[in-house]
């Protein structure tokens, strides 16, 4: 069974454009994500899955860079998107990314696919965002390309087709959804990037830790954290954007 991340990557960000290739310390946030995403023990190839607009040519240049293979596919149809990179790709187990989370833990990207491949017999779908108890920012998906198929053909609301899982956690009664949930609530945590506050974290977190252990995990975050309890406070008035 082969196990494809797919991470959906645009320049058109609201918010922040631009946002994953802003620099620290000379290097790209999504160069830091994709360093992290690949540490990790389960996932055999990385795909990002970037658009056909002419503004995300930067990204294919960034992968052509660094020897990444990716996909594009339509800006608005993200699921249409994924479907089509994961039919490109064959990948069989299918690791849902976004590439505003340059932090991320390839441990907690393991442990949410180890389970999925645990309880395939009894999930279509597993995450750590149904109950929010990690950090937004390792945000991990993992479902099977059935899965993936099965909505890409059923999902038809725009919001559907905009955020690539929403069909499939919203349809219980279709898909069977499991949730994997961390020791410690961890909520209060914003370690994704999609404003100009979150950035300004992510870059103090990268700063204090990268140049001391390139392969930090959570807990390293958490006790830099408790030792500057004001960084946390920089985003944590920014809302993440509704459905």
């Amino acid at each position: 069974m082969t196990v494809l991340a797919i991470i959906q990557a645009r320049m058109g960000s609201t918010r922040l454009p631009g946002k994953i290739l802003k620099q620290v310390n000379g290097k790209a946030l999504l160069a830091y994500q994709l360093e992290r995403v690949g540490k990790s023990k389960f996932i055999d190839q990385i795909v990002i899955a970037t658009t056909i607009d002419q503004k995300d040519d930067q990204i294919v240049e960034f992968c052509i860079q660094y020897g990444v293979d990716y996909y594009r596919g339509s800006e608005n149809d993200v699921l249409a998107r994924y479907y089509e990179a994961a039919e490109q790709f064959d990948g069989d187990i299918i690791v849902r990314l976004t590439s505003d989370c340059p932090i991320i833990d390839p441990v907690v990207i393991d442990e949410t696919i180890n389970y999925y491949i645990d309880h395939s017999s009894e999930f279509d779908y597993v995450s750590n965002t149904i109950e929010r108890t990690y950090p937004r920012g390792l945000d991990t998906e993992v479902f099977s390309r059935d899965a993936l198929e099965k909505s890409n053909e059923k999902a038809k609301l725009e919001r559907d087709r905009e955020h690539v899982t929403a069909f499939m956690y919203s349809n219980p009664q279709i898909f069977r959804i499991g949730s994997i949930s961390n020791t410690q609530n961890l909520e209060n945590h914003r370690w994704t990037v999609d404003t100009a506050e979150d950035f300004q974290l992510v870059d103090l977190i990268l700063s204090n830790l990268y140049s001391k252990n390139q392969l930090f995990y959570m807990s390293d975050v958490i006790e830099l954290l408790d030792k500057h309890p004001d960084w946390v406070q920089l985003n944590s008035h920014i809302e993440q954007k509704k459905l």
